[in-house]
């Protein structure tokens, strides 16, 4: 069984033919980080209109790189919730579009699913119940997974999630946009101890999670620093005699990176702990992180526990992930009629 996964819930256009939900036939992906970096952040309007642009495109080469039509598709499923309203729009207007001159069946989404499926598309031995922790730019979730697809939330941000929190200090620092990746790599080369930002919500005793603390401490320090004259700016470390009360940038990416990773592994190892779950999977954006990645390997070994995550063309937004997931809720009976629409806001407990 084939379907036409399509994701245009935030910069992404992205559009995937999966078998049987699990075997992917192509998964294509047009990125628009050019066009969001001169803003340093990413800017509704602009991403909606290149959606715009490339979602035909996107779909026909998604169609051809996996040699079929649109006869031998089951079905065409859409991220329609959550994300940013505009960008979501086309996507569901694209697929409507489709379901309709083709005579398919239509599958709203929820683009958490789609995460959170990610990893079941590569190991086919995960167990169940596990932990899944969704870390991307727009969303941190903690969530309980049950066979059958049913989902318990543990805990979620309550503020910032912690990718936007990533291209917020990436900023500060005068790094650019996308933040994510410069950081992982700017912190493997500084001091992760060189200073002590907060883990807010670490000992709260729950699985809440809230990253604004950290950006904005991460603020205070660089304007106190740079006041002071003891910040040494990206370039100028090789350059000088660095005396003991000197800071680097590096320093900086690598101390708030351990804050934010010491929270995030903390929790999902105590959500595994007590729920007795043997298997904590990792997905979203910031799966790609590698502090994060072996953070959580080695804490969740203590307990026992594996540690799963996805190959990078499954962490960032893609349509292959909401394929995969259509076909379990396809076997469930989901159908969707014309009338979807999109929305900025949707629980995954809610589908």
């Amino acid at each position: 069984m084939k379907i036409l996964g399509i994701d245009t819930s935030c910069d992404e256009t992205a559009a995937a033919v999966v078998a049987n939900g699990r075997e992917v036939l192509s998964n294509v992906v047009a990125s628009q980080v050019e066009v969001h970096q001169e803003y340093g952040g990413i800017v509704p309007e602009l991403a909606s209109r290149k959606h715009i642009e490339a979602i035909n495109y996107i779909v026909s080469r998604a169609l051809a790189e996996a040699d079929v039509t649109f006869k031998d598709l089951e079905a065409i499923a859409v991220t329609n919730r959550p994300g940013l309203i505009g960008a979501l729009l086309v996507g569901v207007a694209a697929a409507k579009s489709l379901a309709y001159c083709h005579n398919l069946p239509l599958l709203g989404i929820n683009h958490i699913e789609g995460h959170i499926y990610a990893n079941f598309m590569v190991y086919d031995h995960l167990a169940f119940p596990h932990i899944c922790l969704t870390v991307s730019g727009g969303h941190t979730l903690l969530v309980e997974v049950h066979e059958g697809w049913q989902y318990k939330v543990l805990g979620s941000t309550q503020d910032d999630a912690a990718g936007e929190v990533y291209d917020k200090v990436a900023k500060y620092l005068g790094l650019g946009f996308p933040g994510g990746k410069v950081i992982d790599d700017l912190a493997q080369k500084g001091n992760p101890t060189a200073i002590k930002f907060p883990r807010p919500l670490r000992s709260s005793g729950d699985y809440q999670f809230s990253f604004s603390g950290i950006k904005t401490s991460v603020r205070y320090f660089v304007e106190k620093a740079r006041r002071a004259g003891v910040l040494v700016e990206d370039g100028q470390a090789d350059a000088m005699d660095m005396s003991p009360d000197k800071v680097t940038i590096k320093d900086i990416a690598a101390s708030f990176q351990a804050a934010v990773v010491d929270v995030l592994v903390y929790k999902s190892v105590r959500a595994a702990e007590s729920t007795g779950a043997n298997a904590i999977t990792l997905t979203g954006g910031v799966a790609a992180n590698s502090h994060l990645r072996a953070s959580l390997k080695i804490a969740a070994a203590e307990i026992g526990a594996e540690v799963y995550y996805p190959p990078m063309s499954l962490c960032t937004d893609n349509g292959a992930m909401i394929a995969g997931i259509a076909y379990q809720k396809y076997q469930q009976g989901l159908r969707d009629g014309l009338s979807l629409n999109a929305a900025a806001n949707g629980s995954i407990v809610d589908v």
